[in-house]
């Protein structure tokens, strides 16, 4: 009782083709193909323009200049004697 069966579907579809026609039904399935293939190229269109051209990597950032770490003093090396 809560669907309806295969004898429905083939009731209703005889009742829409006596309504509208034979002719009104395949001019609007007609129109609903070229309504579909026009949807598709326009997703295929899409999807081209949105690709970039190339693959270009962003720019590097410029390395900081190293500072110069403060230098210590050496303390002078002690004199060698080769006396003992």
């Amino acid at each position: 009782m809560g669907g309806m069966s295969l004898w429905h579907w083939i009731i209703v579809a005889l009742v829409i083709l006596v309504l509208f026609g034979r002719g009104k039904i395949s001019e609007m399935m007609g129109d609903f193909g070229k309504g579909v293939t026009s949807f598709k190229k326009g997703l295929a269109e899409g999807d081209e323009t949105n690709k970039p051209a190339a693959q270009i990597p962003p720019p590097a950032a410029p390395a900081p200049a190293p500072t110069p770490a403060p230098q210590a003093e050496a303390a002078p090396a002690p004199e060698r004697s080769d006396n003992p």
